[in-house]
């Protein structure tokens, strides 16, 4: 029987791929038999498997060595996924961000997306064949004003800029598309939900419970699984969503609000 989902022989970029949806969604193109490069600014002692390049994406040295990377492994490339991202920014509201957080925060959640498209789009529009896949955030429509503004901001742009990129190549062959989680976390394993229960004396559960009320709840009860973001990059990176392109898909248990 044919599986229903195959990326065989595919070449697949997937940065940020050694903790959470990235590393899952490694994991699950080899199994569907992707040929896949990762990248992070360190490479895990227990990390195996898929080829793997130390670089530093917030710079553009460590994008240029990454793209160097993916020439010199695969000669070119059909699926670019980009789930890079995060944000240490300090609490506090939009006075706590200074010129160097807002720049930490695009460095890190705009510009390797945006470096990394611009220099490996062209071999697939010579191709005429190609799968692109920016993560993004329902942040950039449902942010959280005492400490994701810059984060938020960030992943927006992202998102107007995947837009338009569609608009732009989709005509030749590539296809452009977002992935939009919500929470993601390992059930008993999040570190965010066991660093609060240590601090304010309660159970892990409750201190999931206290993050979903913080984000105005999660209707399903529980943040995505990693496993489950990789599912869905997985499918839109298929033939099986050989017509989609320019969307947004969401991830996120119904957090967001309206439709």
């Amino acid at each position: 029987m044919t599986p229903f989902i195959s990326l065989q022989g595919r070449r697949a970029l997937i940065t940020g791929g050694t903790s959470g949806a990235g590393a899952a969604t490694v994991a699950l193109f080899q199994v569907l038999g992707a040929r896949v490069l990762t990248t992070a600014r360190t490479k895990p002692t227990d990390f195996s498997g898929a080829s793997f390049i130390e670089a530093d994406l917030t710079t553009k040295t460590g994008v240029q060595s990454v793209v160097d990377a993916v020439q010199e492994e695969f000669g070119g490339l059909d699926i670019l996924i980009n789930v890079l991202g995060g944000s240490s920014a300090p609490s506090g509201g939009f006075a706590a961000l200074s010129d160097e957080e807002w720049d930490k925060e695009f460095a890190l959640n705009f510009f390797p997306a945006v470096r990394l498209d611009r220099a490996l789009i062209p071999s697939m529009l010579d191709q005429g064949t190609g799968v692109v896949i920016h993560v993004t955030s329902i942040q950039n429509r449902l942010p959280l004003p005492e400490a994701t503004t810059g984060y938020a901001s960030a992943k927006a742009a992202l998102n107007t800029y995947s837009k338009s990129l569609s608009k732009e190549v989709s005509p030749k062959g590539v296809r452009v598309v977002r992935v939009s989680p919500g929470w993601i976390a390992d059930r008993g394993t999040n570190g965010l939900a066991l660093r609060i229960a240590e601090q304010a004396g309660i159970t892990y559960d409750e201190a999931v419970q206290m993050i979903m009320n913080s984000l105005g709840g999660i209707p399903l009860g529980r943040p995505a699984a990693p496993e489950e973001v990789a599912d869905l990059i997985a499918f839109l990176a298929s033939d099986r969503a050989a017509s989609i392109t320019g969307t947004e898909h969401v991830i996120d248990g119904g957090t967001v609000p309206t439709a």
